[in-house]
Formats: structure tokens, C-alpha cells, sequence
């Protein structure tokens, strides 16, 4: 027996600031709005977002390195001439 929800009702699920901040520490590899975001914060494209997801998991800090190995370091300040 399947039961369906009535229509024009929408469940709301309330997150804790705790919630949010495990969330935002994670990126979802399937969806497509989180890797065109992390593929433009990284200069990657969104497939290589999700083969890294798929390499080191959905941890925010080790795809993000992942997708920097093939970086050299940055480099700030001025150049020198």
C-alpha cells in the first residue's frame, strides 16, 4: 500500500547551524549546481569535480585538493620583473 502526500502541501525540514556547516563541508557529486560551483572556484570543469568525488569522497577540503594537485603553488604578492 503506497501512501502519497496531499497535494499542495510541502514539507519543510528545518536544519541546525550545525547542519548547514556538515553540509557546506560536503560536495554532492550528483548534483549539478554544486559541481559547476566548485568546478569554477577550482578553474576545473564539473566532470573533473565528479571523478574527484569519486577518487577521495564528498569531503569539500579533499576534493578541493584533489582537483589542485595538478597546480603548481600560488603565488601572491607582485611579480618581480
Amino acid at each position: 500500500m503506497e501512501r502519497s502526500k496531499p497535494s499542495g502541501v510541502s514539507i519543510v525540514v528545518e536544519q541546525t547551524k550545525r547542519g548547514r556547516a556538515q553540509d557546506r563541508a560536503k560536495v554532492a557529486g550528483g548534483q549539478q549546481h554544486e559541481t559547476s560551483y566548485e568546478a569554477k572556484k577550482t578553474g576545473t570543469s564539473p566532470s573533473a569535480v565528479r571523478g574527484a568525488v569519486k577518487t577521495v569522497g564528498n569531503s569539500r577540503g579533499k576534493v578541493e585538493a584533489k582537483l589542485g594537485e595538478g597546480k603548481g603553488p600560488k603565488r601572491t604578492g607582485a611579480s618581480r620583473s
